[in-house]
């Protein structure tokens, strides 16, 4: 039964190969709006005859998207059958909130939540999405979805790939695995960043560095951390030194954390590469997952 305090209203149910991509909304704790996520339910975690528990995989999308992006370009859900996952997504940052500034620009306040959580007026109170996407949204999925509590994996693409990374990094055993599409690997050391953690947690650069997985894995203790990297030749903020993903390999290299990364012939930074690797990374989570 679903838990007193996360009711959820469902918003589009549409069957997909075998299973169901959801979107539902909510009233968030967490971030003091009203917020949307997506969730596809394998067959096997469909209502009926059989119907059994399922890991989870988390995803996080990047800058200016919302939950509809990843369910609609992706092309997920195939394989998410194919594993028996389920995949949870939701939104990028709060909505509607009313703050001056929050929609002046795309890489800072609504669609640019950068999964940390603010310190800074007038922020603080409800740009929270590391606190929504480890707690609160978490505890929503298992009290009303067939998903295995503690069997949760977490991914990403750009602005989300760095959350996924951050949030896997700092919560030790909490994640199977991680992995991340053309993630922003070092924002200490790069424009996107160094706006964001500006804005959201101040002038002090060493508050920022436990929200750099560049940082963060040089310092890694815990269960083993299997990450996978995917990152496009042909990506212009690749080329534009916004991502460094070289950063992070050597970093993980040095602590002796598994880290992959695959640079990709030719490959830019939309959902076309996306589709086309988001295959490997759900077998990639899926086998932690099982074992």
């Amino acid at each position: 039964m679903p838990m007193a305090d996360s009711v959820i209203k469902e918003v589009s149910s549409n069957k997909c190969f075998g299973g169901y991509q959801k979107v539902f909304s909510h009233e968030s704790k967490e971030l003091g709006c009203s917020m949307n996520f997506a969730v596809y339910l394998p067959p096997q975690a469909v209502e009926g005859k059989g119907k059994v528990k399922v890991p989870a995989i988390y995803w996080l999308s990047g800058l200016t998207c919302t939950e509809q992006n990843f369910i609609q370009k992706a092309g997920a859900q195939r394989y998410a059958a194919e594993h028996n996952v389920a995949i949870v997504g939701p939104d990028t940052s709060p909505r509607g909130l009313s703050i001056p500034g929050e929609d002046d620009s795309w890489d800072f306040g609504s669609g640019a939540g950068f999964y940390v959580d603010a310190t800074q007026d007038p922020w603080k109170s409800n740009y929270r999405m590391y606190s929504y996407v480890t707690k609160e949204l978490p505890e929503i999925i298992v009290a009303n979805f067939p998903v295995q509590p503690g069997s949760q994996s977490i991914t990403g693409h750009s602005m989300g790939g760095h959350g996924a990374l951050v949030i896997a990094l700092k919560n030790p055993g909490k994640y199977r695995s991680a992995s991340a599409f053309c993630p922003i690997s070092n924002p200490l050391k790069c424009p996107w960043g160094q706006k964001a953690f500006s804005g959201y947690l101040g002038p002090d650069q060493a508050a920022w560095s436990s929200w750099d997985a560049t940082e963060l894995v040089k310092n890694y203790s815990g269960p083993a951390l299997n990450i996978l990297v995917d990152q496009g030749t042909e990506d212009q903020f690749y080329k534009e030194s916004q991502l460094l993903p070289e950063n992070l390999k050597d970093a993980a290299k040095k602590a002796d954390v598994p880290l992959t990364l695959n640079l990709r012939e030719g490959y830019d930074h939309s959902y076309f590469f996306v589709s086309t690797f988001i295959g490997d990374h759900i077998a990639h989570h899926a086998k932690f997952l099982k074992s």
